[in-house]
């Protein structure tokens, strides 16, 4: 038990005097980044799916943009 209490103990003292944390400004801008990169990353999936089509079990739903230049050149 006394193991345990001396890793808390310990962990505290780190967290609490050893660890840098970022100011408020600095996370802010590390939201804004992250927050950006995740909706360009969304539209570019977006964009593959819109292009590529999808496919239902009834048959082609939406064949997607090479699908439109496959029908123009059957």
């Amino acid at each position: 038990m006394n193991k345990v209490t001396n890793y808390i103990k310990e962990s505290y003292d780190e967290l609490v005097h050893k660890v840098t944390w970022p100011t408020w400004s600095e996370l802010q801008n590390s939201t804004v980044l992250v927050t950006v990169a995740s909706i360009i990353i969304a539209l570019m999936v977006f964009v593959m799916d819109f292009v590529v089509g999808i496919t239902g079990d009834e048959g082609d739903l939406w064949r997607g943009v090479l699908g439109f230049f496959y029908d123009l050149f059957k």
